[in-house]
């Protein structure tokens, strides 16, 4: 078998796994950057627990999903964030009219993309940063400006080296930019420590509190509709 024969089979077998509609919803319910159950997973895609343990095994084989051991317990999660970035993206390549008019308004507001803000206050988040000249719209590096705000607000700064500081994210239901990489990792569990957004429950909804409605608008100027 040739190299390109080689490729061309794991590309079909990739997206046979993900191609199957409990499968489909398993990785979807993982792309709210947590570790979830088999059992979890299992309630999610309406299937038994042997079945979905079936499910998982394949998509880790493919390299989608990991498997964490916590003492007896098993937990599983989207495999790193490039995996995050192409479910992330497939999502975006359905049907837009279609996909707008299904979504959940709450879930367009504000949502994880794997372990960062997505969403229209995502995208609001995004574009504030660049306009206030806090984050370059062309290198994504912070500024000084940047990077004395963020400090002022407890938010690491030094890049680890293991990824992208900062990167642009394509959201898919806004068709616009999002915060990723570290930085929007790191702000993330920032905005969700500090109360100003809170998780809803079983999903990827993230839900504004009265008090992030207010420091997002005193701190980076940013105004929900």
């Amino acid at each position: 078998m040739s190299e390109q024969d080689t490729l061309e089979q794991g590309l079909a077998q990739v997206a046979a796994a993900i191609a199957d509609s409990s499968r489909a919803r398993m990785l979807c319910a993982l792309m709210d950057g947590r570790a979830w159950t088999a059992t979890e997973l299992s309630t999610v895609a309406e299937v038994s627990a042997s079945t979905a343990s079936s499910h998982l095994a394949m998509l880790q084989q493919q390299g989608l999903t990991a498997c964490v051991r916590q003492g007896k317990y098993r937990y599983y999660r989207i495999a790193n964030h490039e995996v995050a970035r192409v479910v992330e993206q497939l999502m975006g390549l359905v049907e837009q009219g279609s996909l707008r008019s299904k979504t959940p308004a709450r879930l367009r507001f504000a949502r994880t993309c794997f372990d960062h803000l997505a969403g229209e206050l995502g995208v609001r988040l995004h574009d504030s940063l660049i306009a206030r000249g806090w984050l370059d719209a062309s290198s994504y590096a912070l500024t000084p400006e940047g990077e004395h705000h963020f400090a002022q607000l407890g938010v690491d700064c030094q890049p680890s080296g293991k990824r992208h500081f900062a990167c642009h994210c394509l959201d898919w239901s806004e068709r616009r930019m999002h915060l990723g990489g570290e930085l929007g990792t790191r702000l993330l569990a920032h905005l969700l420590e500090k109360g100003w957004l809170v998780r809803g429950l079983g999903s990827r909804e993230l839900i504004l509190t009265a008090r992030g409605q207010r420091l997002l608008q005193q701190q980076f100027g940013v105004v929900p509709l």
